[in-house]
């Protein structure tokens, strides 16, 4: 798999620490105006201290009888311990932000979209199987949950959150 990869470093404000991820939009602007499916955007540089690093990456455009989405990965990095905040970000065609999925786990992110569906690997676990591929269609909208198997039926149930 080819990814690019385009960097950014972007000094981030004290807005930033408080507010987290979902309200930096001009993060996700500049990812939805590059218009690159499986490029990887890193903004901020993450350290102990105070840092925060957000992960972008735009997936590309689901189609559905409602109208057609745009997704984007989030994985924000943040505090001490360097914890997680993962999501899906849901747009519409004219990149208005229309919610999104938080998920537990960065692998528990989608890596693709493959046949107008987001398609979930766990090749970044080792405790869930590999060999489990989930499939999430929106052909019918935005799907309110999804259930994401990790092992022997065992897995997450992740809701949409509208904004």
């Amino acid at each position: 798999m080819n990814n690019k990869i385009s960097i950014v470093l972007i000094p981030l404000s004290i807005h930033l620490n408080l507010f987290g991820q979902v309200a930096d939009d001009s993060f996700q602007d500049v990812v939805l105006k590059n218009n690159i499916i499986d490029s990887l955007h890193v903004f901020g540089e993450w350290n102990k201290i105070d840092g925060t690093e957000t992960h972008l990456k735009y997936l590309g455009i689901i189609r559905s009888e409602n109208g057609n989405f745009k997704i984007i990965t989030s994985c924000w990095l943040w505090g001490s311990s360097k914890r997680a905040t993962n999501r899906i970000l849901v747009f519409n065609e004219d990149t208005t932000y229309l919610g999104n999925y938080h998920l537990a786990m960065k692998y528990d992110l989608p890596e693709k979209i493959e046949n107008n569906q987001l398609v979930f690997f766990h090749s970044e676990s080792d405790d869930c199987d590999k060999n489990i591929i989930t499939r999430l269609s929106f052909d019918k909208g935005i799907p309110k949950q999804f259930f994401l198997e990790c092992k022997n039926g065992y897995g997450d149930v992740y809701s949409f959150y509208k904004e």
